[in-house]
């Protein structure tokens, strides 16, 4: 069991360099290869493995079978205390897509999830959002006094 996972790892090292030579990302075969080495990585609990192929999976991923995967793996990182996940679901959630609809009350969330973390960018779209309002979440005034004092301390004005 232990060599199996160290090949694993190894063999995830490998496709992650092999993900920055446009010829390889352009070579089906090479492509389908690396695509297994992420997938296979991501099943040992490796958070940022998770995190890396449920980006690839969202972003480049065809069909709506390998972006409900994406999701699913951006979840459990994000779970895991992975910020960038995190606001990356706080996105996909504000935005919706043609199976379910835009959720405000999800996005905040998952960029309070991110905000915690110290991700700056989803305090800045968490503090448009609570003083805008969106779909299904009503201004709140208080909460975006909250996120701003938050946000000056991560940003170091405060």
């Amino acid at each position: 069991m232990l060599f199996a996972k160290l090949r694993t790892q190894i063999g995830y090292r490998i496709a992650r360099q092999l993900f920055n030579r446009r010829w390889a990302v352009a070579n089906p075969r090479v492509w389908q290869w690396m695509q297994v080495r992420f997938a296979r990585m991501s099943h040992y609990d490796d958070r940022d493995a998770r995190a890396f192929y449920g980006h690839v999976l969202l972003h480049r991923g065809q069909g709506v079978g390998a972006k409900n995967e994406g999701l699913r793996l951006l979840r459990l990182a994000a779970e895991a205390g992975d910020a960038k996940s995190a606001y990356q679901l706080g996105v996909h959630h504000l935005a919706g897509s043609l199976t379910e609809p835009a959720n405000a009350l999800q996005a905040a969330h998952w960029w309070e999830l991110a905000g915690c973390a110290g991700h700056p960018l989803a305090l800045q779209r968490l503090l448009q959002l609570y003083e805008q309002g969106g779909p299904q979440l009503a201004a709140s005034p208080d909460d975006a006094q909250r996120i701003a004092a938050q946000l000056a301390v991560v940003q170091g004005l405060a």
